[in-house]
Formats: C-alpha cells, sequence, structure tokens
C-alpha cells in the first residue's frame, strides 16, 4: 500500500508563477530520493506532502505514520525535546518520586519502556550518554542531525521523510545514516544530492520546472538514463533547428523561382497582349504567389512550433558553469608550513589539536578528515590568520589565497549580488563583475537579488564567484564543506572546474565522491 498519494498536485506563491502544476506520483514501501536544482521546490514539495502546505491544485493522501526531519531545526531544543519524550520522562521521574498527577499514567500509556526506547534510539545512531536536559546547541551539527534522525526513529514511522539528511555529518554519521537506509524497509523518501546516499536508493525522482520524473534504479541508473537523455534531446534539438532553416530555404526558393517567371512572362508578353488579358494573368499570378506563400509559412510554423516543444524540454536553468584561470603556482613553491602547531580556543580546557605538522608544496591537492569537533575548520582559519596558535608556528608562503567557508560569511548580506562581488573584489568593473556572475549563474536582473534572500545554493554561487573570479586567482584555495548547499549539476560542474585548476587545495569535506573528482593526493587526519 502507498504511504503517500499525490494526484494533479500544483502549487505557486502567487498565481502568477507556479512553483510547479499536474504532479502525480506515489510513495510506497521504498527507498526513494528527490533530486532538483536549487529553488526547484522540493522542500515546497515535501511540505505539502506533509500537510503543512495546501496545494493550489490536487490533493495528497497520506496512510499511517509520517515523520520528518526538516534541514532548519531550533538549537535550543532539548535532547528529551528532540526525541519527542520530554513529557514521557517527566510523568515517569513523577510517578518513581511519588509524585504523580492524575495524568501521567495516562502520558505514559504504552510507553513504560520509552527510556529504554529512548536510548536504544540515540546508540543507533552513535549517540550515547547524552543528559536528556542537554540542548542541541552544545552538540556539533553531525551530532544533531544524528539526534534528530533518532527521534524519528523513535515514532515508527510508515514514511520517514528527510530534507538533506547527510549536510553536517561527519563520515561515522554518515556511516551510520547510509546503514540506517540501506535497512530500511518501509516507506522512506530523502532529499540529498549526497551520491554515496542516492546510490543505495531504489527510485529517484526528479523535480524540474517541467515536471516530476521518475527513474527506477540508483544514482548510477539515473545518471546513464540522465546522460542518454541529453544525448538524444541534443540530437532533437539540431533536427528541429534544420527544419526550421531548410522550410524557409524552399519558402525563399518559391518566391524567386514565382519572381523569374513573373519577370520573364513580362517580356515575351510585352506589347502583344491585351491590356485586360496582362492584367488577369498578373491577378492569376498574384494569387499563385500567395498560395505558395501561405505554404511556406505553414511550413515555417508548423517547424518553428516542434523547435519550441523540444526547446521547452531542455530545462531553463542557472547552472554553474566556469574555468579558473591559471594561477601561475610553480611546482617547487612553499605554500603552507604548519610547525609542532597547538590550537585552543579561548577559555577550553583542553587544546583542540596538539603540535600538528605539516607543508602545502606547490599544486598539491590535500584534504582534511576527521570526525565533527576535531578542529577541521579550527585547522583552516590558523591557515587563513583569522586564528592565532596557542603553539607553534604557521606560515603563509603565497599572497594570493582565498578561503570559502561553511557559513559564507565572506559575501556581505548587505546590497544585492553585484555589490557583493564589487566589495569583494573592488578592482573589477561593473561589466567584469557582471560577466563573472553569468558564469556562476547570475544573469541579467539576477544580479541585483538582494544577498539575503538567496538560497543556500544562490549564496554559494554567489560567494564561489566573488571568490574564484577575482582579477588575479588564488594560488591556494581553501574549502570548507564546499558542496553542502549544491544540486548534482552544480557539484559535478564545481568539481571539472577544480580538477583543472592549477594551484593548491585544501579541502575540508566528508564527501568521498568529491575528494576523489578533484584528485586529492593526500590526507591530513585529525
Amino acid at each position: 500500500m502507498s504511504a503517500i498519494t499525490a494526484e494533479g498536485l500544483a502549487f505557486g506563491w502567487s498565481l502568477e508563477t507556479p512553483l510547479f502544476r499536474d504532479l502525480s506520483f506515489t510513495l510506497g514501501d521504498e527507498r526513494a530520493a528527490l533530486v532538483g536544482a536549487n529553488g526547484v521546490g522540493k522542500s515546497t514539495l515535501l511540505r505539502l506532502l506533509l500537510g503543512e502546505l495546501q496545494p493550489t491544485a490536487g490533493v495528497v493522501q497520506r496512510r499511517g505514520v509520517l515523520a520528518y526531519v526538516p534541514q532548519a531545526f531550533d538549537r535550543r531544543t532539548t535532547i528529551a525535546e528532540t526525541l519527542g519524550v520530554a513529557d514521557a520522562l517527566a510523568a515517569h521521574a513523577r510517578i518513581a518520586a511519588g509524585a504523580a498527577e492524575a495524568e501521567d499514567y495516562d502520558r505514559l500509556d504504552g510507553l513504560w519502556d520509552i527510556e529504554a526506547r529512548a536510548e536504544a534510539a540515540l546508540a543507533d545512531m552513535g549517540l550515547e550518554n547524552l543528559d536528556w536536559d542537554r540542548k542541541l546547541a552544545t552538540l556539533s551539527g553531525g551530532q544533531a542531525m544524528r539526534a534528530r534522525l533518532a527521534g524519528a526513529l523513535l515514532n515508527r514511522p510508515d514514511m520517514l521523510i528527510l530534507d538533506e539528511p547527510t549536510n553536517d555529518l561527519d563520515a561515522d554519521g554518515r556511516d551510520a545514516l547510509y546503514a540506517l537506509v540501506e535497512g530500511w524497509s518501509t516507506g522512506l523518501l530523502v532529499v540529498s544530492h549526497d551520491r554515496a546516499l542516492l546510490s543505495r536508493v531504489d527510485r529517484i525522482l526528479e523535480l524540474t520546472t517541467l515536471g516530476l520524473t521518475s527513474y527506477g534504479g540508483a544514482y548510477e541508473v539515473y545518471r546513464a538514463a540522465k546522460e542518454a537523455e541529453a544525448a538524444a534531446l541534443t540530437r532533437r534539438l539540431a533536427d528541429a533547428r534544420k527544419d526550421v532553416a531548410s522550410a524557409a530555404r524552399a519558402a525563399q526558393d518559391r518566391r524567386e523561382r514565382a519572381e523569374r517567371s513573373a519577370s520573364a512572362g513580362k517580356r515575351r508578353n510585352t506589347g502583344s497582349v491585351p491590356t485586360i488579358v496582362l492584367g488577369a494573368m498578373k491577378r492569376r499570378a498574384q494569387r499563385t504567389a500567395a498560395k505558395l506563400d501561405k505554404l511556406g509559412e505553414d511550413r515555417i510554423s508548423k517547424a518553428r512550433t516542434a523547435l519550441d516543444q523540444v526547446e521547452r524540454e531542455v530545462e531553463r536553468k542557472a547552472a554553474l558553469a566556469f574555468d579558473l584561470p591559471s594561477c601561475g603556482l610553480p611546482a617547487g613553491k612553499r605554500v603552507l608550513d604548519f610547525e609542532t602547531v597547538t590550537a585552543r580556543h579561548e577559555g577550553a580546557a583542553a587544546p583542540v589539536f596538539r603540535e600538528l605538522s605539516f607543508r602545502v608544496t606547490g599544486p598539491e591537492r590535500i584534504a582534511i578528515v576527521g570526525p565533527n569537533g576535531a578542529g577541521k575548520s579550527t585547522l583552516l582559519a590558523l591557515a587563513a590568520g583569522t586564528l592565532t596558535p596557542a603553539a607553534g608556528e604557521v606560515r603563509l608562503g603565497v599572497e594570493r589565497w582565498a578561503m570559502l567557508d561553511q557559513r559564507l560569511d565572506r559575501l556581505p548580506d548587505e546590497g544585492d549580488v553585484l555589490d557583493g562581488f564589487l566589495s569583494l573584489n573592488p578592482e573589477r568593473t561593473a561589466h567584469e563583475a557582471r560577466e563573472a556572475l553569468a558564469r556562476f549563474g547570475f544573469r541579467g536582473r539576477a544580479v541585483q537579488a538582494p544577498v539575503a534572500t538567496l538560497s543556500g545554493g544562490e549564496r554559494l554561487r554567489a560567494a564561489l564567484a566573488a571568490t574564484l573570479a577575482a582579477a588575479e586567482p588564488p594560488q591556494l584555495l581553501m574549502l570548507d564543506e564546499p558542496t553542502n548547499h549544491l544540486d548534482l549539476q552544480s557539484v559535478e560542474t564545481l568539481e571539472a572546474a577544480l580538477r583543472a585548476y592549477d594551484g593548491a587545495i585544501l579541502a575540508v569535506s566528508h564527501d568521498p565522491w568529491f575528494l576523489e573528482a578533484i584528485q586529492v593526493e593526500r590526507e591530513i587526519g585529525l
């Protein structure tokens, strides 16, 4: 049986700009993934399926228990509140202390073992011995996500819905999530661009501006199908354009033949045919020419209609498309030195890490790996000079470097995208800035979008443009989880650009597909 059925679903934030229309599909006991470009409406579709939003047309039918783990959450929430057991635990404590209220026994109906079940759910997600009153703000992003997943599991849902669950997970957290997905036996719908996760599902639903398409199989099957579709669409587009050109040429040839025939007739009949006959011949020739013109226009119209239909199948979306200019980094250049560096946050009793030493020479590609809280972002902050080591020495050997962190706070919230680019690249003209932003998907009026209103993926594209499109490209590029908010196409395009980059890369990432794609040569484990 299906847990969710959607029929003729449509939604828009205004009547003039519908987000999508006429979506029909079912979700049952399967592991399904929802993919699509940033801003196409994936999270909105989830809210419609959950009943948090009402469609402008169509219906959604739900069966059984649905559990939802969204991207956003309140970090002030306690562990007990996150798992939904705060009231039950409080009731249990009052009963054990002999101070029970009449309602406490009703609250615990069927939940007498809830504490043990909650502890088991946390343990399944790699979290143990957490105080029930501890707030999510005191956990790392990955630990908070695992706690929220544990809360969803406690409900024993018929359909579990996850929105970008791997964004803040470290390698251990991802492994726990992958194991959860592999062993899941009821319904699962996950919005994700994590290719390792997508390779573990049974079906992929792709939402585009053209609608919803279902692909049976995991990521590898989906990728092969998309490549075949792209090749077929390219051929159809070329054929349709040829048909339009052929119809236009044929119409022009007919007009030229008619004009030559009329001109020859005039020369033959000059002076030998009565005026009234010449008039009749002229009118007949004009009618024939009009019929030929109508036939030509009809063929051109049909060819253009066919071309329009094919072009409508080519999704209009702002994809990353850029090349990084050469930075000219010599192979033997010392780029970065860490000598017995110890890092400690202000007021912390213990250091983040001790006596770390390594060297980056020439255009090396190095990954900084380790669990959440191990100090990966701290290492980048030390390299960038925004943090001073507690002991040891950090030496940066290049003048041109760039840092792109998870918060993307390098791009100011004030002003629009163009303003933000120019504030970070004051040597560029407005025309140069527009050209650079266009390569990152900001074309025309899109450069006037306020930075504060950008989605996560849009903000990252704008930050990438401002970071990577400077007049003189950086010789060292430091990246902190750069793929967290990018859709699949944008991730792959970023990977292609970084593969061709001839500078040094120091990257923090939990995505093994990304690290392999950018050809990381070695790892520094924390």
